[in-house]
This record gives structure tokens, C-alpha cells and sequence, in this order.
């Protein structure tokens, strides 16, 4: 697959109902990541590959204060589904002023952090989830700069071998994504989706 996928963000009601989902499925729990704090967040996650992972995100309980919608709408859904997908990239305000100069907004590009259960941090940079242009379709990006990639230290649950999309507006968000660089294939379809192969131990599994 020659898509620069970072990560695929499978969002749920709750941290635990989404990590029931993904051993169902995939036959490898999810491990817990950290805290997103100040985002009302937090997360659990399985390696795809040496440089690709999946990340559960749910509302986090213990930061009940944090203003709706979060940042990633984990709050919006009532089950677990995939809902976005991060890209990378070593030059975000570049690719922001590409995009702009064409009509499309990706947002600002912001720092994050979360804390892991080791205590070490890991620190990126990434445009806004939050400007969501394709309605998932079109993902946000993001650059890890001096830290380790998560996936390295991940259990791996399979291999991310394509991820493909639908939007009522297909052949909109296709342009919008070829002039990112992304060769995402867009399929018209009644509402946005995501659908993910990943080859598992167990055979192929098609997350959506």
C-alpha cells in the first residue's frame, strides 16, 4: 500500500467497549496508550505494521470538564466505528499552504502530547481533526519529529493492506485528496465511510 498512513483512529462510546471490539475482530486486545489531557480523550492501541497503528479513542471519564465537541468526535458516536485517519507528513505548513492556496482548509497546525503508562511523553505536531473537510475522508496529518512512533513499541494485530472510503460527494473529496498527494480511492456512496483490510493471522479483516 502506498498510502502514507500514520495511524487509522477507531472511535467508540467508551475506551473498553472499543477495545472489545478490535480483540473480537482481530483477534489482539488493544493496549492502553495514555491520556490526551486538556482534549478529553484518552486511548488504546494495536501495531498494523512497523510504521502504522490503530487507535481506539473514546471520552475520557476523568476529564468530565473538557468542552464538547471534543477534538477528535469520539462523543458523537454510539458505536464503535472508524472514523478518521491521520497521514503522515514532515512538512505541515507547507502542505496548509498548498491546500489553502486551493480552496481547502485543513485547519492550524498545533503541538499535542499524551503521557504514557511508562511516564515517558510523546510530543507531534498535526493540523486540526477538528477543520474535517471530507468528513473523515480526508485526513488530518501529522509529524512526529523526535519521538518514537508508537508503532514501534506496539503489539502488532496484522497488516494495514489498503484502506479505501465512500462519500455522497466522491468525486469532490477525490480531487481535494489528489491535490494532497493521496491516492485514496473515493467510491460514491450514501454517507461517509471508511473500510480498512487488514490480513490478520486468523485471515483478512474489513474494519469500518
Amino acid at each position: 500500500m502506498n498510502l502514507p498512513v500514520d495511524h487509522l483512529i477507531y472511535a467508540a462510546p467508551t475506551l473498553e467497549s472499543g477495545m472489545d471490539k478490535l480483540e473480537a475482530l482481530l483477534g489482539a486486545r488493544p493496549v492502553y496508550g495514555g491520556q490526551h489531557l486538556g482534549y478529553g480523550t484518552h486511548n488504546a492501541l494495536l501495531g498494523l505494521g512497523p510504521d502504522v497503528y490503530l487507535e481506539v479513542i473514546a471520552p475520557d471519564p476523568a476529564q468530565p470538564d473538557v468542552p464538547r465537541p471534543l477534538w477528535i468526535a469520539a462523543d458523537a458516536v454510539t458505536e464503535p466505528r472508524l472514523l478518521y485517519w491521520a497521514a503522515r507528513s514532515n512538512d505541515l505548513e507547507s502542505l496548509l499552504e498548498r491546500a489553502r492556496n486551493n480552496g481547502l482548509e485543513l485547519g492550524e497546525v498545533s503541538a499535542g502530547s499524551r503521557a504514557r503508562p511508562d511516564g515517558q511523553t510523546l510530543r507531534w505536531q498535526l493540523t486540526d481533526p477538528r477543520a474535517n473537510p471530507g468528513d473523515g475522508i480526508i485526513p488530518f496529518f501529522i509529524d512526529w519529529g523526535d519521538s518514537v512512533h508508537p508503532a514501534q513499541e506496539l503489539p502488532e494485530a496484522g497488516i494495514l493492506w489498503s484502506l479505501e472510503a465512500q462519500h455522497p460527494e466522491a468525486n469532490r473529496v477525490q480531487s481535494h485528496l489528489r491535490l494532497l498527494g493521496l491516492g485514496l480511492s473515493v467510491h460514491p456512496g450514501p454517507q461517509p465511510a471508511l473500510l480498512a483490510r487488514i490480513r490478520t493471522l486468523g485471515g483478512e479483516v474489513i474494519l469500518k
